[in-house]
């Protein structure tokens, strides 16, 4: 974004030239290089030859509109932030300019140190969008060159299944460190709902496969993101929400997962059709997907995040059985509920995050009634499918 001034530019839009004189004086005290004029059609072609931080329209005037001043201001200039006056203090006009584009809602007469607020609050908040963008693109660059170098190197390991699935989930260990042991677990958990679900073996294998490698995507989400201890931003989710896509760009290129890929694309579809990428709504959901959203939401709510502590296993049963035919698909929810939580239990307790003990015998092994960690783990999979 164009910074000219100690504060940036602004351009006022008022059929009032009172109130374009008032606003300008205001706002140059304060710093910004301020610019007016009094018709929608003026403000356009003001944006067409250059760029402002913020643009401060009218609602009502004679020929274009404030709220199409913002929405065709929006198309010219996306990098501006538009903030919308009017003498009318309605919630329902309120709602629609936010709704068209507009980031804050003045109401006349103004409160001069609430608008200059809201002006540098505008500015602000379009230059944090702009750097996250700025670093999104970096970390999407980085996550296509990390994607390229890991099919060079599953080249090398002739596709061995075993093989390739550690050098994928090693990538998202590295990555994603702090919630170590959730792949393993969700895995885990995954094969004991697909079990109950009556999913014949062969199934299986591909759903515990994606199961295991569903975040791999986040190796494009930037740590800011990733980590943030706090609720994230419009733009900020939009970023985070990619890493399905590419998870299933890095996945379906490696033939013994292609199936896998599907799972790892829609494994945040809702049952009631508000999920993504696509918004798959009840059976158009892979059936492994609809499973895995059950697994992956017992795991989320157990454990520990960088914006909150974990909560009880009761709680997550519970939410996830309030959750049936909106969230998650009935039956699989139903057969959810047959699983004793002691399983639940067990499997938590038993993935150590980061070890790689030794195991003298796993070949008997099922989810609720041995240790897993390290090297054990995919032979616990083998065992339990």
């Amino acid at each position: 974004m164009q910074v000219e001034g100690p504060n940036g530019r602004v351009l006022v839009v008022d059929d009032e030239p009172a109130v374009c004189s008032v606003l300008n004086e205001a706002l140059d005290r304060e710093g910004f290089d301020c610019r007016s004029c009094t018709s929608g059609e003026e403000a356009l072609n003001l944006l067409r030859q250059q760029p402002f931080d913020v643009v401060i329209t009218d609602l009502y005037m004679p020929g274009l509109s404030g709220i199409s001043v913002i929405e065709q201001g929006r198309k010219l200039r996306p990098e501006s932030s538009f903030l919308m006056a009017t003498g009318e203090a309605d919630a329902r006009v309120s709602a629609d300019a936010m709704k068209r584009g507009a980031v804050d809602y003045l109401v006349k007469p103004f409160q001069m140190h609430a608008l200059v607020a809201s002006v540098r609050e505008a500015q602000e908040r379009k230059l944090a969008a702009l750097r996250l963008r700025e670093r999104g693109e970096y970390y999407r660059r980085l996550a296509v060159k990390r994607s390229a170098q890991l099919r060079r190197a599953l080249e090398k390991i002739d596709q061995h299944q075993d093989e390739t699935l550690g050098a994928l989930r090693t990538m998202l260990d590295v990555r994603d460190n702090e919630i170590a042991g959730h792949g393993q677990r969700v895995c885990l958990y995954t094969i004991e709902i697909a079990k109950a679900s009556g999913v014949d073996r062969a199934q299986m294998k591909h759903l515990a496969r994606a199961a295991l490698l569903h975040d791999i995507g986040k190796l494009g989400v930037p740590d800011a993101i990733l980590f943030k201890p706090a609720s994230l931003t419009p733009e900020e989710t939009a970023i985070m929400r990619t890493h399905v896509e590419i998870g299933y760009a890095i996945v379906r290129r490696l033939n013994p997962l292609v199936r896998a890929s599907e799972i790892v694309l829609a494994h945040h579809e809702r049952y009631d059709g508000l999920g993504y990428p696509h918004g798959l709504k009840g059976s158009k959901i892979p059936l492994g997907a609809r499973i895995f959203a059950v697994a992956d939401t017992l795991d989320a709510m157990t454990s520990d995040r960088p914006y909150r502590k974990a909560g009880s296993l009761e709680a997550a049963i519970a939410e996830i059985e309030a959750q049936s035919g909106r969230q998650f698909d009935p039956e699989i929810v139903r057969a959810f509920l047959t699983i004793d939580p002691n399983v639940w239990r067990e499997i938590r307790s038993g993935v150590q995050d980061g070890e790689d003990e030794s195991c003298a015998d796993c070949s008997n092994m099922t989810a609720a009634s041995h240790p897993i960690s390290g090297k054990n783990f995919r032979r616990a999979v083998d065992a339990m499918v």
